[in-house]
């Protein structure tokens, strides 16, 4: 009788009492061997992927414009990695209604919100009073309206600027100090692909987000020598609620699926896209994310894209 450990009798006969002992020893060093083995992957994190830690738990951070789309994603994010998080928005309802949504996404989060429209002067001032110390800013309220460059008055271009851009100035201007001061913080300004894509219905639009470009590059020299970063992140064509609002809307009136318009829109409108899609707000939440927290403290001053390619080159 052979067993498989190389343990031998004669044909048909049993082991003797020699080679069960043999038999029995080889089995339990076996069985070790697999008890070490098991023990090995639990406690081995390339064979078992294990969570990230973005070491942000108890960090405060302010985001603009967090009622929906890339704000509320960002915001969202936060709290999952244990941010205390204020959201922002034009009303007191708006915010309101954000604030319980997230609250039910993240029952455990610590969340709360001000109300503030970025157009109003005295709202802002309202709002800069009522900050706490934050850690992270991320400026991300930001409004546009579709016209020809011929047709679009003062009070357009007026109107886009102070919401788009001196937000972002007058929170800077009151957290960037109490940053520095602190040796911690990191400041985000959300752009858009429009601001070298530059389409010639969104001329206003476009050229505020590429003055937010040179307004982080300069703060961010500003923070020369300390732990503080300043960077903005460039989202390509991403899906957020207005997005798709048009889609629907565009796709009833063309009588296609939205999944047709969307085609259409990228190669006629996007060509050059490599993703050729719109990204989600959850991808851009995430590059933000990870550009708040102490692991990205070497990236300073730069614009990082999650565009999909639609802006092209090697930088």
């Amino acid at each position: 009788m052979c067993s498989s450990f190389g343990l031998c009798s004669a044909p048909g006969e049993w082991p003797n009492e020699n080679e069960v002992s043999k038999l029995c020893t080889t089995h339990i060093l076996y069985l070790h061997f697999l008890l070490l083995f098991y023990q090995g992957l639990q406690t081995t994190s390339y064979l078992i992927p294990q969570p990230m830690d973005l070491h942000l738990t108890d960090k405060t951070a302010f985001i603009s414009g967090s009622t929906m789309g890339i704000g509320y994603a960002t915001a969202e994010a936060l709290v999952r990695e244990g941010v205390t998080v204020i959201l922002n928005g034009r009303s007191e309802a708006g915010v309101k209604k954000a604030v319980n949504r997230l609250k039910l996404a993240a029952p455990n989060g610590k969340i709360s919100g001000i109300s503030a429209d970025f157009g109003k002067i005295e709202e802002i001032n309202h709002l800069l009073d009522q900050l706490p110390r934050l850690d992270i800013l991320v400026n991300n309220v930001g409004i546009f309206s579709a016209q020809s460059f011929f047709q679009t008055p003062d009070e357009d271009w007026q109107r886009q600027f102070e919401v788009n851009v001196m937000s972002g100035v007058r929170l800077c201007r009151k957290i960037l100090p109490q940053m520095l001061a602190q040796n911690a913080g990191r400041i985000i300004f959300i752009s858009s692909e429009c601001a070298t894509l530059v389409p010639e219905d969104l001329l206003a639009y476009s050229t505020s987000k590429t003055t937010l470009l040179a307004l982080s590059r300069g703060l961010a020299q500003l923070t020369k020598g300390t732990a503080v970063t300043v960077n903005s992140v460039i989202p390509g064509s991403t899906l957020t609620e207005g997005a798709e609002n048009f889609l629907a809307e565009l796709a009833e009136r063309e009588h296609k699926t939205t999944q047709q318009v969307e085609a259409d829109f990228f190669t006629q409108s996007r060509p050059q896209s490599i993703l050729q899609r719109f990204a989600t707000v959850d991808e851009v939440a995430n590059t933000i994310l990870y550009l708040v927290s102490p692991l990205a403290s070497a990236i300073n001053g730069s614009a990082v894209k999650v565009d999909g390619g639609s802006m092209g080159g090697i930088m």
